[in-house]
């Protein structure tokens, strides 16, 4: 598996904190697990944003379509 610099630097800064010893979980399960987590983040964000976006053109297809 290649690992993205980030998942590396995540893991090393896990592993200098002694972060894994709360749950006894190797680091780099906790780098992958923590990195994961922002990517379902990310994936949600724009997720929320078409949807915004999409209401947003409905009601501007309404307004326009309305007889003032």
């Amino acid at each position: 598996m290649i690992m993205s610099k980030f998942r590396e630097d995540l893991e090393v800064l896990i592993n200098q904190n002694s972060k894994e010893n709360g749950s006894n979980t190797p680091d780099f399960i906790l780098a992958d697990y923590l990195a994961d987590c922002l990517d379902a983040y990310d994936k949600a964000v724009t997720r929320r944003t078409e949807w915004y976006q999409k209401s947003t053109d409905e009601i501007i297809d309404k307004i326009a379509d309305a007889d003032f």
